[in-house]
């Protein structure tokens, strides 16, 4: 089944979801003061990746409740590595004052080594950052501009069955134009507006302690200037009215069913870095997926704790249309990834 979100509030007066679904704009309107659930469990982010197939570089601001988390990462898929430095601050509580909606507003973050704004005016979304430190003694620097948002965003409201009070608003917005830079050091790495394209995951909710989430994308620019992309995901919540499964050709979305992701077994344990296979329950989506880099990354602190390998590779397959037209696609990079985590 796949529920349609109409317009409305998210949440009624006890913070409960009033309607699960999916839509392909924002229908439901988020707002922190509905939320039925402590302060301690509200979980905010908005998270930007930008590639051009070469070279991808990650933005994360986040509000999680007890902490505040904020990273930045590159990952080179050319050699191929990857770096990632992360601060963490204590008991955010909203402080950050996260937009109530992905179609505008600001987030802003600033301390002594770390300066990152998303600013969203006048349908240019900007990324500007300076870390000193970021890599020993480097300082990292950006300041990417992404233009020409998508017709379409997938945008989902899952609720969780085991608490009527929690639930995840996503919404992922694909194959954004990006035009602009990042410098570690002095060496300078320019984006092109004719092969970047950023994403933006943005999320709000409070969230069940123990989950475990799978997602896939994918953005790529064609020769012939036509955008592909794709969101995949599912693991966390009651996804039983939608899923946030969807194809994109020219920011115009194509609605799919639920999809597994088939990670090769070794010794009864995940390998990463064998060729994946990813399907959906209807027969319009079949990839495989060719790893390059795991940017794998884990914490256990008892109480919470996180295991989470993001990989990055090629996705060669098809997806066949509603009316039947088929995509192929071959060496298409983005990434997958498995999260565990208890938070």
């Amino acid at each position: 089944m796949q529920n349609m979100l109409t317009k409305g509030r998210l949440l009624d007066d006890q913070g409960r979801l009033l309607q699960a679904g999916y839509s392909t704009t924002l229908a439901r309107r988020y707002d922190r003061k509905y939320i039925g659930a402590s302060k301690w469990r509200i979980k905010e982010w908005d998270y930007y990746i930008v590639s051009d197939g070469r070279k991808s570089v990650a933005f994360t601001l986040s509000d999680i409740g007890y902490i505040g988390l904020m990273s930045v990462s590159v990952i080179d898929l050319e050699k191929p590595s990857y770096k990632t430095s992360s601060k963490i601050t204590l008991f955010p509580f909203g402080k950050y004052n996260f937009p109530t909606t992905f179609e505008d507003g600001d987030v802003c973050y600033e301390s002594k080594s770390l300066k990152m704004r998303f600013i969203n005016k006048n349908g240019v979304r900007t990324i500007a950052c300076e870390y000193s430190g970021w890599d020993g003694n480097k300082t990292f620097s950006a300041e990417i501009k992404l233009t020409n948002p998508p017709r379409d965003a997938m945008v989902i409201a899952t609720p969780f069955k085991e608490d009527e009070h929690a639930f995840y608003y996503n919404a992922k917005l694909n194959c954004m134009t990006a035009e602009g830079y990042f410098k570690i050091g002095d060496e300078r790495y320019d984006f092109k507006p004719s092969t970047a394209l950023g994403t933006l995951d943005w999320g709000r909710g409070v969230w069940t302690y123990r989950n475990v989430w799978y997602w896939g994308s994918m953005q790529k620019r064609l020769e012939n200037g036509h955008t592909v992309g794709f969101n995949l995901g599912y693991g966390f919540g009651d996804t039983s009215q939608a899923s946030e499964n969807m194809f994109f050709t020219d920011g115009i979305a194509h609605k799919l069913g639920y999809v597994t992701f088939d990670i090769p077994q070794t010794d009864g344990k995940d390998d990463y870095m064998k060729e994946w296979v990813i399907k959906d329950d209807e027969g319009r989506l079949f990839m495989r997926f060719k790893p390059v880099i795991d940017r794998s990354d884990s914490v256990n602190a008892v109480v919470v704790s996180t295991s989470q390998h993001q990989v990055f590779g090629e996705f060669s397959g098809y997806f066949r249309t509603e009316s039947g037209d088929q995509i192929d696609f071959e060496n298409c990079r983005g990434f997958a990834e498995k999260v565990c985590n208890k938070w």
